[in-house]
């Protein structure tokens, strides 16, 4: 399990920090799923660097993000045992008006090749998923503290850094041969932040080991 690092600690931390809280539902998401008592656990992806984006385009922090993903780690991969907390979840959030994806990454394994026609590999923590999403940009969690307050009370997962994210430049990450995914997504991003700085998925001949 990765522990992240304090807000204030890492690069970039606390301009990230005060942007995404500015998204009402990232702060109450956060506030709430802390208090499940689950250990391993991150908000995730797009409803991060989406705020950030929405706020440097001077637009409504919360607009035009399609869903909130919640990580999560348990070691019991039976489907029931997800299903209990995306219950739970669901009554946690239910006068939120935005959709909360909560996903248990220890079974990503068991659906991942079906759907997108690659291994994925062992997962032993959240952050796993977080380390191979389709973009560097993106890969980046934040969590909440239980009955704690102020920057401290969040930690923030982000194994590439943050310049990427705040300065609007999507990268992709090629530890999974995941091409139409990335171009797919950045493609419909591009349409509603179209001052994105896309960088390209590189060429097969250019991936060496990360093929």
């Amino acid at each position: 399990m990765s522990a992240g690092q304090r807000a204030s600690d890492i690069p970039l931390g606390r301009e990230f920090h005060d942007g995404i809280l500015q998204n009402p539902v990232n702060r109450l998401i956060l506030d709430r799923f802390s208090a499940l008592g689950i250990e391993d656990w991150w908000l995730t992806a797009g409803c991060l660097a989406q705020t950030i984006w929405n706020i440097k385009a001077n637009r409504a922090p919360e607009s035009d993000i399609a869903d909130y993903d919640l990580f999560y780690f348990d070691p019991d991969t039976e489907w029931q045992a997800e299903d209990r907390v995306i219950a739970q979840g669901a009554e946690l959030f239910a006068d939120i008006a935005a959709s909360v994806e909560i996903r248990n990454q220890a079974r990503v394994p068991i659906w991942y090749p079906e759907k997108f026609g690659v291994p994925y590999g062992a997962v032993r923590a959240a952050s796993d998923g977080i380390d191979r999403f389709a973009y560097q940009t993106s890969a980046i969690g934040v969590r909440k503290d239980a009955n704690t307050d102020g920057i401290d009370a969040y930690r923030i997962y982000a194994p590439f850094g943050l310049s990427a994210v705040m300065e609007g430049r999507v990268v992709p990450n090629t530890v999974l041969p995941v091409k139409k995914v990335y171009e797919a997504k950045v493609t419909r991003w591009q349409k509603i932040w179209p001052d994105l700085i896309i960088e390209p998925w590189p060429n097969d001949d250019d991936l060496g080991s990360d093929a």
